[in-house]
């Protein structure tokens, strides 16, 4: 039992660390951006709601890279 737990947990660290990584807020908003993106689809915008994915991929890229910078 101890080897199977430990190989869930190594397994969910592994995709926290895969989507997560060094900054959690690049995840958190590419689930808003997906959230945001399906409620639009969902509430009628079917024909041009498949650039708001891009465009938040883009904006958060670069809110990432000036904040890196700022840092620095």
């Amino acid at each position: 039992m101890d080897r199977a737990k430990r190989y869930i947990v190594g397994f969910g660290m592994f995709w926290y660390h895969f989507v997560v990584g060094d900054d959690w807020t690049i995840a958190a908003a590419v689930v808003v951006g997906l959230i945001v993106t399906a409620l639009v689809a969902h509430n009628g915008g079917k024909d041009w709601v498949w650039f708001l994915m891009p465009l938040a991929a883009v904006a958060i890229l670069g809110a990432s890279v000036w904040r890196a910078s700022r840092a620095a």
